[in-house]
C-alpha cells in the first residue's frame, strides 16, 4: 500500500517536472509594454494564441508557412490522436494511460481569437514585455529540432491554414495539453498551478477569476500585469 501511494505522489507531481519545461522568469527583462494574448477552450483542449510576429521571428519556419498574419494559436498533445480524424475510445486511453510522443499544432489567426474562435470560450490576458518574452520562449522551446536547429514539419493538416509540428516532451495523464497551457501561464509570471490542471476548465476558470482580480481592461498597454 505504502508503495502505490509512493507512486501515485510520483506520478502526480511529475507533471510539473516533464517536457516542456517551464520557463524561468527572469527579473531583469523588461516590466514595460502591452502584449495581447488569447487562452482558447475547444471543450476538452485549451491552447494559446500569440501575436505571430515575435515567434514567427524566433521560428523562421513558421513566417514560411504561414506568411504576415496577426496570431498564432498553438495547441500540445498526443500525436495519434490530436491528429486523427476521429479520436477513438483506443486512442484515447493509450494517450491517458502511458507516456505517448507529442505534436504542436499551430493555426493561423486571421483576426482577434474571440471573432475567429466565435464556437470556443475565450479570455484575453495582457502581458508586459518580460512576462511575453518567456511565454514565446516556452512555445518555442516546446518544439522538436532537427541536427540543425529547424522545428520538424509533419504532413498532417487539420485545414490549409494550420500545421503539425514533431514537440519534445511526452503526453499522459499528468502532463496533457492543459497542463502544456497552464505552463505556459506559469512561464509569463501567473500565479497558476499546472500539476491540478487537468481539464479544459479548470485553466478557463483560474484565467477567468485571475482576470477579475486584476482588473484586466481592454488596452493592454495599462494592463496591471
Amino acid at each position: 500500500m505504502k508503495i502505490i501511494f509512493i507512486v501515485l505522489i510520483l506520478i502526480l507531481f511529475s507533471g510539473c517536472s516533464s517536457k516542456p519545461y517551464v520557463v524561468q522568469y527572469s527579473e531583469g527583462t523588461s516590466t514595460t509594454g502591452g502584449h495581447e494574448i488569447y487562452v482558447v477552450s475547444h471543450g476538452w483542449h485549451t491552447g494559446l494564441v500569440v501575436p505571430a510576429g515575435d515567434i514567427q521571428a524566433r521560428l523562421p519556419k513558421l513566417k514560411e508557412r504561414f506568411g504576415d498574419i496577426p496570431y498564432i494559436e498553438f495547441g500540445w498533445g498526443d500525436k495519434n490522436s490530436y491528429q486523427a480524424q476521429e479520436i477513438t475510445t483506443g486512442l484515447a486511453l493509450r494517450a491517458i494511460l502511458w507516456p505517448t510522443d507529442t505534436v504542436i499544432h499551430a493555426v493561423a489567426v486571421s483576426k482577434n481569437a474571440n471573432e475567429h474562435f466565435p464556437n470556443s470560450e475565450v479570455e484575453k490576458l495582457c502581458l508586459k514585455n518580460g512576462a511575453f518574452f518567456s511565454l514565446t520562449s516556452f512555445i518555442s522551446n516546446s518544439f522538436d529540432r532537427d541536427q540543425k536547429g529547424k522545428i520538424l514539419e509533419l504532413k498532417n493538416r487539420v485545414s490549409d491554414n494550420s500545421q503539425f509540428y514533431e514537440s519534445v516532451g511526452k503526453y499522459y495523464l499528468m502532463n496533457t495539453c492543459n497542463h502544456w497551457t497552464a505552463k505556459g501561464l506559469k512561464s509569463a509570471r501567473i500565479d497558476i498551478s499546472p500539476t491540478f490542471k487537468i481539464t479544459a476548465s479548470s485553466v478557463m476558470n483560474f484565467i477567468r477569476e485571475y482576470n477579475q482580480t486584476a482588473r484586466i481592461t481592454s488596452e493592454c498597454d495599462r494592463s496591471s500585469l
